[in-house]
């Protein structure tokens, strides 16, 4: 039986490096897409120093060029990891910021799957999984923009899903919480780069930083794994599990809320934006620091 290639993209770092060399480790086919040449040179570099083989490409999910030439590759699972995270206010973050998270989050990715999806059903099998977020099932101040791509990916997954089940072809999402990757802590620097007057925006971003307790990744990298490889063929992954109850509470709060629930009040998200520093691990255990902080 021949063996699958895996197609990962966004791997130069965080989960999509873990699951490609992960993968790699496994003797799986793997090919690793990352944005830059230079990145090509240091994850190959790294590669070698462990004694992993496995094809490193330059992958910018938003250059033509590249998905064009991603086209030619037999590819039999694709997860689309490749993704960007801006914190701010939905009132303060520029205009160009703001469609750039869902150029890189939604039609790079979309437009990518499309010729791939495409090739899958002349083969009639294959698989397609998206790296959405908890942030895909709800949504939270000063990370809006990037819940609003994720929603986005959970919507054309559901669709995706539905369309090509008659090919043989599965799609299924992960919805990580909130790891300690640099991801996050990174999303919430970006207004450094932003143009404009600072004194007209609504919130002071140097006092700002990502308001979750961060686990360590390593568990995600082993879920998806056992995702994309099928040991697990679940549609729809939260990780960690038990985050799954807080996530289904938050949207079954939304059918009860009123528009003028708490008006003058500072949301406690935004209060812990304040007061926590940067890169914060749990102290106790994380499912109860959700609770307490996502609880309306």
């Amino acid at each position: 039986m021949k063996r699958q290639t895996y197609l990962i993209t966004g791997a130069s770092s965080g989960f999509g490096k873990g699951i490609a060399f992960g993968l790699a480790k496994a003797g799986e086919l793997v090919i690793a897409g990352v944005e830059t040449t230079s990145e090509v040179s240091v994850l190959r570099k790294e590669a070698q120093t462990q004694g992993l083989k496995l094809q490193i490409e330059k992958l910018d999910v938003t250059d033509p060029a590249d998905r064009q030439r991603a086209w030619t590759w037999d590819v039999d699972v694709l997860l689309n990891n490749a993704g960007i995270s801006e914190g701010g206010s939905l009132v303060d973050i520029p205009e160009e910021r703001l469609r750039n998270q869902f150029e890189v989050n939604i039609f790079g990715p979309i437009l990518l799957t499309q010729k791939i999806a495409k090739q899958m059903v002349k083969k009639n099998h294959g698989k397609i999984v998206f790296m959405s977020s908890a942030f895909g099932l709800m949504s939270d101040p000063l990370v809006g923009a990037y819940c609003g791509t994720k929603h986005t990916i959970e919507a054309f997954a559901e669709a995706l899903s539905k369309e090509l089940q008659e090919f043989h072809i599965q799609v299924a999402t992960i919805n990580p919480g909130p790891y300690l990757t640099g991801f996050n802590d990174r999303g919430f620097e970006m207004w450094q780069f932003w143009q404009g007057n600072p004194s007209e925006r609504l919130f002071d971003y140097e006092q700002l930083a990502f308001p979750y307790e961060q686990l360590k990744p390593e568990k995600v990298i082993e879920e998806a794994i056992k995702i994309v490889t099928g040991e697990n063929n679940q549609y729809r992954n939260v990780i960690p599990k038990p985050m799954s109850v807080v996530v289904k509470a938050r949207q079954k709060a939304l059918w009860d809320r009123k528009t003028d629930e708490h008006l003058g009040q500072r949301h406690k998200l935004v209060q812990k934006s304040l007061d926590i520093n940067p890169e914060t691990r749990p102290v106790t255990g994380l499912i109860n620091k959700i609770k307490d902080t996502l609880s309306d």
